[in-house]
């Protein structure tokens, strides 16, 4: 069976093919264990919304995304750009890593900490303007605190870490916005 390029799929085109398996029709379905359940009934498939890297198709309305990534894609960390990501001590460095040259901006926070709350809403409108930029966000709990924190050298929260190319370039301590755009302005344009 030849494969279709993203550009030639459609959410009509993929619905009424009867050629291409459900793992193309509905990533999202398929399942490797079972080869008799990868196949749904045209019905079926009108009432399913399937999801994937932006991806959507519904009874409503139906958009298609530009981009459609197989599952051999999203092996590893995923970057995403348009809103703000948390991370942990395990998944931090391999998203910053997988990043690239992308500037990444780090909110180390607390859950208990006041200055934290009243900053979150404004740091998740930066993602949405910045979409060079990735956002993350690192709640400094125990379990993150010892080996994550100490090696950034967290010391108040507030903390926002700026990277660029696995390293860190820039730190705005405390809940400064205007300080804190200022330094990913720097950040980008060098």
């Amino acid at each position: 069976m030849a494969l279709q390029t993203a550009a030639a799929l459609s959410p009509r085109s993929i619905s009424s093919s009867k050629t291409l398996p459900c793992a193309a029709k509905h990533p999202i379905i398929y399942s490797s264990t079972s080869s008799s359940s990868c196949f749904l009934s045209q019905s079926q498939r009108k009432n399913v919304a399937v999801g994937l890297s932006g991806v959507t198709t519904s009874k409503r309305k139906r958009a298609w995304a530009s981009t459609v990534k197989s599952s051999l894609d999203t092996v590893g960390p995923t970057v995403n750009v348009g809103q703000v990501t948390a991370v942990d001590k395990d998944t931090f460095w391999p998203i910053v890593k997988a990043a690239g040259d992308k500037t990444v901006v780090l909110d180390m926070y607390t859950q208990w900490c006041g200055p934290c709350k009243v900053i979150a809403p404004k740091y998740q409108e930066l993602s949405k303007k910045y979409l060079d930029v990735v956002f993350l966000k690192l709640d400094c709990n125990q379990e993150n605190k010892q080996p994550l924190a100490k090696e950034l050298g967290i010391r108040v929260v507030p903390t926002f870490k700026i990277l660029k190319d696995n390293q860190v370039v820039k730190e705005v301590k405390g809940a400064k916005f205007d300080d804190l755009v200022a330094a990913i302005d720097v950040v980008r344009s060098s």
